[in-house]
């Protein structure tokens, strides 16, 4: 993938976005968002983020991959 791109068409199952070192994933149903997870996480790309946006029918999923090489080491937020 090349940096700041938009990887979307009208027939995509998934919209993707990439910036700089992070991967964006628009998820239009929930059950997509397993096979996302498992397709992108690999020892140098990783789950950061996850986000609902909208309710009902229109509800979206969000999320964010962070691709960085093995001396990185991410950290979960705790509240």
């Amino acid at each position: 993938m090349k940096p700041d791109e938009i990887y979307n068409n009208p027939d995509n199952i998934v919209m993707v976005k990439t910036r700089g070192n992070e991967i964006h994933v628009i998820c239009s149903k929930e059950s997509q968002m397993e096979g996302v997870v498992k397709r992108l996480t690999t020892p140098n790309c990783k789950l950061m983020a996850y986000e609902e946006w909208d309710e009902d029918d229109d509800k979206k999923w969000l999320l964010t991959f962070l691709v960085a090489g093995d001396d990185y080491e991410l950290n979960p937020e705790l509240n």
